[in-house]
């Protein structure tokens, strides 16, 4: 008897192992399908016969100065040629006409629209107003300013050493409103936003001559009558014709009202962005788009297509792209009103220049 039970108790010991073997194999099978679906799904994304990801991620990856390699990883440069040269934007080879615009040329008693009603109707400030936008899971700034002639062009106050956040440079002017505004030169990834791109253009000086600006566009300014001056001439030229603060960035979205044709997502993917823009009455339009706030991965935002769709429906008559990504940011009163992705704690990063009302 003692023997069988000793038999019985060995014979359950080797069942118990063999379902455990045969479980830990039955998990290891649906593992490998889970990865192998996993592996599927995405060289269809990357490789399949919808382009949509192989857009975003060819074009959002490359408007980058350090993740470029995400692209680079997956396609052959042949494909992200092909895929930049099918996802871009088409300037207007137009000069702005600065006589179409008439400052403080606009009506409050009626408003045609209920965007012209957000535009024109004044909260508890004469200066400006902000109208926080949320579409499509995205929030839009969008920044009114009544009077041009309170706009200025500041920089940093280390410029060839060192950049400063928009909010020293805000402060450091007595500000009530600050946007970043031309790009910098990065190679590092440390944003230190010492030198400028293109030329920056100051109390009609030159102030500074980088390296050729990437982004398209040309010269982003307001002139001695406060309008903003969209332009592709010479600094020297610019100042010339009356041109007082600018800097150099791109690309130009809309040009006496007619806007730049865009194909696909115009070749700088889904971005926090920052744009200027000015309406027919002179008044002056800040727009900051928000990422989804992730300061290393995919950020979110908006294209360019995006951005258009939001101006023209705010009646923008001339509107250029600035510096976006992690340099997009919104300051009112030294309160920082976006949710910037730079990689410092609070999303800052330093900047050779910035557009602040006073």
């Amino acid at each position: 008897m003692k023997d069988e039970i000793v038999n019985i108790n060995n014979f359950e010991d080797v069942t118990n192992k063999q379902n455990k073997v045969k479980k830990k194999s039955k998990i290891l099978f649906i593992l490998v399908i889970v990865l192998d679906l996993i592996a599927l799904f995405c060289l269809l994304m990357a490789y399949g016969p919808n382009k949509t990801f192989k857009n975003f991620l060819v074009t959002t990856a490359m408007s980058t100065m350090n993740h470029k390699y995400l692209a680079r990883t997956i396609y052959s440069d042949n494909t992200i040629k092909k895929v930049l040269e099918e996802n871009c934007i088409v300037e207007l080879n137009e000069k702005t006409n600065t006589d179409s615009i008439t400052i403080g040329n606009y009506e409050t008693s009626s408003f045609e629209s209920k965007y012209e009603e957000q535009i024109l109707k004044k909260d508890n400030s004469e200066i400006y107003k902000i109208i926080k936008i949320k579409e499509e899971g995205r929030t839009f700034y969008l920044t009114v300013v009544y009077d041009p002639s309170r706009i200025s062009l500041v920089e940093s106050t280390n410029v060839g050493i060192t950049g400063e956040t928009v909010k020293n440079m805000a402060y450091n002017n007595s500000a009530i409103l600050g946007i970043n505004a031309g790009g910098f030169e990065d190679y590092s990834g440390t944003g230190n936003g010492a030198r400028a791109t293109g030329t920056v253009i100051r109390n009609g000086k030159i102030t500074w001559v980088g390296k050729n600006n990437r982004w398209g566009g040309g010269l982003v300014g307001f002139n001695k009558e406060y309008k903003l001056v969209l332009t592709k001439d010479s600094a020297d030229k610019a100042i010339k014709d009356g041109m007082v603060d600018a800097v150099t960035f791109g690309p130009f979205l809309i040009v006496n009202g007619k806007e730049s044709i865009v194909s696909g997502n115009g070749g700088s993917g889904k971005q926090p962005r920052t744009v200027i823009a000015q309406r027919k009455d002179g008044i002056v339009l800040f727009l900051v788009i928000d990422g989804n706030g992730n300061k290393t991965g995919y950020r979110g935002g908006a294209d360019f297509n995006d951005i258009i769709t939001i101006l023209k429906r705010y009646k923008a008559y001339n509107a250029a792209n600035l510096d976006g990504g992690a340099s997009s940011i919104l300051l009112e009163n030294n309160n920082i009103v976006n949710n910037p992705v730079g990689y410092g704690e609070t999303g800052e990063r330093n900047h050779p220049n910035a557009w602040i009302v006073k």
